[in-house]
């Protein structure tokens, strides 16, 4: 009987459930923000008084003006940058775009509340204050489970995406919170705590939601030439402002400057590099769009961690250096083994450009950490940089390299047994996914305008309705 509750026939009606869904959960974020979310004092209107009584002369010091360019460069990331990533399927453009659009916005949401909670809940009022840098965490808290969407793209209903995003961003914070306050772990671009989490994490739900017969699908899981190059806007957009993702949140002056450049050299590496194992792995050495769309990036992703550190210039690029060949293989090889071996579906091989680069960018910043020295760093820059103040003043940088390690088992623990777990929950009849043979089909889930144009151009420059029929 458990199988046949589990292998029922498919039924992809969504009507019912995604708008409640969306109502009640939307509804519990207006009700939780009352209680609450409010202004923290640089977006309050108590600013004025807040700048006399702390002697700051000028408006320009509100971290506002500081935090804000950092945050439009995260934000186009997420939306633009993810969303466009995953158009490179022929039938799932509007999934991919769109189910991106619509998790992480309630994601962003949720994520204000969870890391409130964990972060910057004040005892003596019970509330959270909210200002800039609160928004570039939240679009960071989503990044995750953007990267797991990754992973499940064109096999999963959009109720289970917000699934995946409510446990998702409830992950992310408690091992954000383990691995930056207990631990101390210094992570400012997420190698550990966004990419190795979210990477596992989409993973681990993959595999326990194994389709046996997705090659019944397998017209559809391809690219086609526009779609390739609609991916190629995402990772391009992606490309340009990881500098500014991965030095968003570090602290104030050369921290910031450093991860920028880092991460700068970093990912120009990881281009020339993958370029050339993409067109060493074919017979007459053409070039593979998905090697260009995705480990091209990889250099971004395992600077997280050792960006803000004094890698040097040359140590970036040495870093860039090798995840691009490591993410190019990875699609060349492990993608492929993962599916036939472990039974693992990979849509986007998160596993070569978030996963395995995350986990390695992880341990690259737990050796330059450790590697630290007071003659590389001065007294003052070591404290300042790995914030070896209050309870972890005595905090030596080998120990805290170890510590450093010890993060990135924890993001790699979190992401393999929550995604199991929300995995078996999304194995329940009850979530209207779409059947083996109908996945990567934005049919299942969306209006798509027929191909075929039969009307002369001439009439229908803007009209959006052409196609919707007349049954609503």
């Amino acid at each position: 009987t458990v199988v046949n509750f589990f292998g029922r026939q498919k039924n992809t009606n969504v009507r019912v459930s995604l708008p409640a869904v969306c109502f009640v959960w939307q509804i519990a974020m207006i009700v939780l923000f009352g209680v609450f979310i409010r202004y923290d004092e640089e977006s309050d209107a108590h600013w004025v008084e807040f700048k006399q009584e702390n002697n700051i002369t000028s408006d320009i010091e509100n971290d506002f003006y500081f935090r804000y360019p950092s945050f439009q460069d995260v934000h186009v990331m997420i939306f633009v940058g993810f969303g466009f990533l995953m158009t490179f399927l022929k039938r799932y453009s509007f999934g991919g775009v769109g189910f991106n659009f619509l998790i992480a916005s309630f994601g962003l949401q949720w994520a204000l509340l969870m890391q409130g909670w964990f972060h910057s809940l004040d005892p003596a009022t019970g509330k959270i204050y909210i200002g800039v840098e609160s928004l570039i965490n939240a679009d960071f808290c989503c990044a995750g489970s953007l990267i797991a969407y990754g992973a499940l793209l064109g096999k999963v209903s959009p109720v289970q995406l917000m699934v995946v995003t409510l446990f998702g961003i409830t992950l992310f914070a408690v091992e954000e919170y383990i691995i930056l306050d207990l631990l101390h772990c210094k992570d400012a671009g997420g190698s550990m705590v966004i990419h190795a989490f979210g990477g596992y994490y989409g993973l681990a739900i993959s595999w326990v939601l194994y389709r046996p017969n997705l090659h019944q699908s397998k017209r559809l899981n391809g690219s086609v030439y526009h779609s390739d190059m609609f991916a190629m806007i995402g990772t391009l957009f992606l490309w340009m402002f990881w500098p500014s993702f991965n030095s968003a949140i570090t602290d104030h002056g050369d921290g910031q400057h450093r991860a920028a450049i880092n991460t700068y050299l970093a990912l120009a590496s990881s281009v020339l590099t993958t370029v050339a194992i993409s067109s060493m792995s074919q017979k007459r050495g053409k070039l593979d769009m998905v090697h260009i769309q995705n480990a091209t990036l990889a250099g971004g992703v395992a600077m997280g961690t050792a960006a803000e550190f004094m890698i040097t210039p040359y140590g970036s690029l040495i870093v860039g250096f090798c995840t691009g060949i490591i993410s190019t293989f990875g699609y060349l090889f492990v993608t492929p083994c993962l599916e036939n071996s472990l039974k693992l579906q990979d849509t986007c091989g998160v596993h070569n450009l978030h996963a395995a680069p995350g986990m390695l960018g992880g341990f690259i910043g737990a050796i330059v950490a450790a590697a630290a020295s007071e003659s590389v760093y001065s007294k003052e820059g070591l404290i300042n940089t790995f914030d070896f103040e209050g309870e972890f003043a005595n905090r030596s940088p080998g120990t805290q390299g170890g510590f450093q390690a010890a993060g990135v088992c924890v993001a790699i623990a979190f992401g393999l047994v929550g995604g199991a777990i929300v995995g078996f929950i999304l194995r329940f009849p009850i979530w209207g996914d779409p059947a083996d043979d109908n996945c990567f089909d934005d049919e299942v889930y969306w209006e798509v305008p027929e191909e075929e144009e039969t009307i002369p151009p001439v009439l229908e420059y803007n009209n959006h309705m052409i196609h919707k029929h007349q049954d609503m």
